[in-house]
């Protein structure tokens, strides 16, 4: 288990983490969620203790991280699969991660066949594509068979086997008992893989819920109803007190109803439908809807004649980047997560 106890973090006058309290359970996959800026990537470092919280506290299963002996054992992550030594093969990437955690050797190669990568075991891990790369990095994760799992963005670079791959061993792990904790901005494939959600925006918490009631809270979702008798379907759920709006496409929208009534209501009544359909919202329109108040970076058309935000100051945003970047290369490794 992760909790989070009012957890705050500043750089100067920027708040990137504001008083961020919320749990982390054990049983499931929890989902990371916030637009870019919102603070995720900054809370994920301090879990790890690579960024020192101005005020708050993580505790990973009741006790900081900076107090476990052998970390890896506890929980593994992937923040950044770059940050592997490019010299070194897979297996002695591995290797030394294992050793510095009293780890047996022979979870390297369990590791590194769980990921795909035995058959380039002892190949230098500068030469990987970024898929490759990627499953190194779980593969660093699973290594001390920890019961806590965090992944930042874990199918980057992945082929579609790969993606169905990480999904469904997250998935398992969850199954075990295991807390696992995945950040990603793909919605797509969030919505296939997390159970729970919490969502930040601009450093605070906007939502610490099920996947599915953060999915009806946010969103609309109807039933779309068209027939060749267009206008004698719209009377009769006039006359049955249904609300049906016209969309743009010709068809009906209803809220409220279900298909089930709609579609036996026109049966009784020997109108024929070409669609009957329950459009369910998204968990993209959901988050959409969440997060719009709290979006940071705007992006602009050029051509709507739009103006460009002005900058924070000559290239701040890539050097901030650069700089967490390579604090995590550094740093991550050095902690033996």
């Amino acid at each position: 288990m992760i909790e989070l106890d009012g957890l705050t973090k500043r750089f100067g006058n920027k708040v990137a983490v504001d008083h961020l309290s919320c749990r982390v359970s054990p049983g499931m996959v929890t989902g990371f969620l916030g637009p870019n800026g919102a603070g995720k990537s900054t809370t994920m470092r301090m879990m790890l203790d690579l960024d020192n919280p101005t005020s708050g506290t993580v505790r990973i299963d009741g006790r900081h991280y900076r107090d476990l002996q052998e970390p890896l054992k506890h929980i593994g992550a992937l923040l950044d699969a770059k940050s592997m030594h490019g010299g070194r093969s897979a297996y002695n990437n591995l290797l030394c991660l294992a050793q510095s955690n009293r780890i047996p050797a022979s979870r390297v190669s369990h590791v590194l066949d769980t990921v795909g990568l035995s058959a380039v075991a002892k190949k230098k891990s500068k030469g990987f594509s970024l898929g490759m790369g990627q499953r190194l990095g779980i593969a660093a994760a699973l290594l001390g068979d920890p019961e806590i799992l965090m992944f930042d963005e874990p199918v980057n670079g992945l082929d579609p086997e790969g993606i169905h791959w990480i999904r469904n061993l997250m998935k398992a792990l969850a199954a075990e008992g295991r807390t696992i904790f995945v950040s990603s901005h793909l919605m797509s494939e969030m919505a296939l893989t997390a159970d729970h959600l919490i969502v930040i925006g601009q450093g605070k918490l906007l939502a610490d819920t099920s996947m599915a009631d953060f999915i009806r809270e946010n969103s609309r979702s109807f039933v779309r109803m068209r027939s060749p008798e267009q206008e004698r379907l719209r009377d009769l759920l006039h006359a049955e007190g249904v609300v049906a709006v016209e969309s743009g496409n010709g068809s009906l929208e209803i809220d409220g109803e279900g298909p089930e009534r709609l579609g036996e209501l026109a049966g009784r009544n020997g109108i024929v439908l070409h669609e009957l359909s329950a459009q369910r919202a998204s968990l993209e329109e959901a988050f959409m809807q969440m997060t719009a108040g709290s979006v940071e970076y705007h992006a602009h058309s050029e051509r709507e004649g739009a103006e460009p935000p002005p900058p924070v100051g000559p290239h701040w945003g890539d050097q901030w980047n650069q700089q967490q970047a390579g604090e995590a290369t550094a740093d991550v490794r050095t902690k033996g997560v």
